[in-house]
């Protein structure tokens, strides 16, 4: 069994156009593929009355290549990155972990799902996140001041980065464009309509852009 316990987890996510052109670009910065393109499903679990989401925190139990169980406390902003407590390890049986958490009380509330693909640069994780909505490049670290520069390193325009989750855009893409389904899945956003400009989220890869 892994397990990661950390005070905080410091991340910034940027909305992109080419995910091939970055992960070129990691390529040629000598970056570290730890993990090809991997689907992963995502549940959320609360108490009936909701208490996580009422502190501001989350319990997830995630399938990807693996499987693992992750708390995260409330969130804050240091240095312009998403800072917040992590507490994540490995289990052995996604089904039986779930039984658990749902025998202790929980229920799942949320279902989410990407593919990701990750890679290690310095220290830092940097993911290549196809999201329901779009495109996305998460880089992960210890210091505000290290994911800023890897985020230099991929010209990535610093100004355009976003201190969220993504089940936060996704509330924001609810809200905005009226969407009526709960999960956050590839299915529920086939045929939808979204213009990510709207809910101030632009694109942050200056390659693209200049194409």
């Amino acid at each position: 069994m892994v397990i990661s316990v950390s005070d905080k987890e410091l991340e910034v996510k940027f909305f992109v156009n080419d995910l091939a052109e970055i992960e070129k670009q990691l390529v040629k910065l000598g970056a570290t593929l730890v993990q090809p393109r991997t689907h992963e499903y995502n549940l959320r679990f609360d108490t009936p009355s909701g208490d996580l989401g009422q502190a501001e925190s989350m319990l997830r139990l995630r399938r990807d290549a693996g499987s693992h169980v992750t708390f995260k406390g409330p969130s804050s902003t240091l240095g312009g990155v998403l800072a917040r407590q992590e507490i994540e390890f490995e289990v052995s049986n996604f089904s039986a972990a779930q039984k658990l958490i749902e025998a202790l009380g929980y229920r799942s509330k949320f279902v989410y799902e990407k593919f990701r693909t990750t890679y290690a640069l310095d220290g830092l994780k940097i993911t290549l996140d196809e999201m329901p909505y779009g495109p996305f490049v998460e880089i992960e670290g210890r210091e505000a001041a290290a994911i800023q520069t890897a985020a230099k390193k991929l010209d990535l325009d610093w100004q355009q980065r976003l201190p969220e989750t993504y089940v936060s855009i996704f509330r924001r893409l609810k809200e905005l464009f009226s969407l009526h389904f709960t999960d956050l899945t590839f299915t529920n956003f086939e045929g939808a309509n979204i213009n990510m400009a709207r809910v101030g989220i632009n694109l942050a890869d200056k390659i693209s852009a200049e194409k």
